[in-house]
């Protein structure tokens, strides 16, 4: 099936199965859609909602399509975002899996440039200093010998440069921007997943749960956040064992002061390097608080 035959479907008010999706997203990374038939089909699953069969087989043609990167140890761990956040802050996840890392925990990130907020985790890291474009072999390496590597979603699915144009052009969200944290490159089976809607939650553990992770925590902050927030609870979606379980982490209840989310708003990339360094250091505070409680979520499930 290609993209032409799926947006028919779907305009005639069906579902794709796992399989006519597989094949759909398969067709669109091999460059068979044309821009009218991409967009079409994009704008149409927008309006829609794409089911929980659709995203797992538009992930399992990206995973497909990836550049893999084998590592040498079974449970890495990643800490990722869908972005979107109805407030913008700083990048705690990237700040987190340093964290986690040192703490022990073998964490492949998988991240791109900001697309939705000021800064992503490959701004901040290049904005460190850090090499990002690292191939496989290196990314590995890196991985077995400090326990953290950071794999840069363009330089790991080239086959999305025959979607780009059209999502930049369209300029407003798809399925993309929640494929992106599904389809890490080193198949990680542990994940912290942050989304930015409630409704999302259930959904991506269902649907990382298809796609093999053992122990993923999905989770949705307080004021709106794609990450475990200070500024109040946040809900939990857990899968582990094949089963899904809902709950919530209260930072009061952890002992951590309420932040306001002005105490963690994004900045530029150099801002942002600026908050790792400073967090890193021994900074207190609401930073460090939200950094906690990324990585001590990433250390349950590694």
């Amino acid at each position: 099936m290609d993209a032409r035959e799926a947006l028919g479907l779907i305009g005639s008010g069906k579902t794709l199965t796992r399989a006519e999706a597989e094949a759909t997203m398969g067709s669109v990374m091999a460059g068979e859609a044309t821009p009218a038939q991409l967009g079409g089909l994009l704008a149409a699953l927008r309006v829609r909602g794409e089911t929980m069969d659709e995203i797992a087989g538009f992930a399992s043609a990206m995973r497909r399509a990836a550049v893999k990167v084998t590592l040498s140890v079974a449970d890495a761990v990643d800490i990722v975002g869908t972005g979107g956040s109805r407030n913008d802050p700083f990048n705690i996840s990237t700040v987190a899996s340093v964290v986690a890392a040192a703490a022990g925990a073998k964490v492949a990130k998988h991240g791109n440039r900001a697309s939705s907020g000021k800064c992503g985790a490959a701004d901040v890291l290049e904005a460190l200093g850090v090499k990002i474009d690292l191939g496989p072999e290196a990314a590995a390496r890196c991985v077995d010998e400090v326990g953290l590597a950071f794999l840069f979603a363009a330089r790991y699915h080239p086959a999305m440069r025959h979607a780009g144009p059209v999502r930049r052009e369209m300029g407003i969200r798809t399925v993309f921007n929640i494929l992106g944290p599904l389809a890490n490159p080193a198949g990680v089976r542990r994940m912290v997943l942050g989304v930015a809607t409630p409704e999302l939650g259930e959904t991506m553990a269902r649907v990382l749960g298809e796609l093999g992770a053992h122990h993923v925590l999905v989770v949705h902050g307080a004021d709106g956040l794609d990450e475990i927030s200070p500024t109040g609870p946040t809900l939990v979606w857990e899968l582990r064992g094949g089963a899904v379980r809902q709950s919530s982490i209260d930072p009061a209840a952890l002992g951590l002061p309420l932040a306001s989310v002005g105490d963690i708003l994004s900045g530029d990339p150099a801002a942002n390097a600026a908050t790792a360094r400073s967090i890193i250091g021994g900074e207190t505070g609401a930073r460090r608080s939200a950094v906690l409680l990324n990585a001590g979520a990433a250390l349950i499930v590694a």
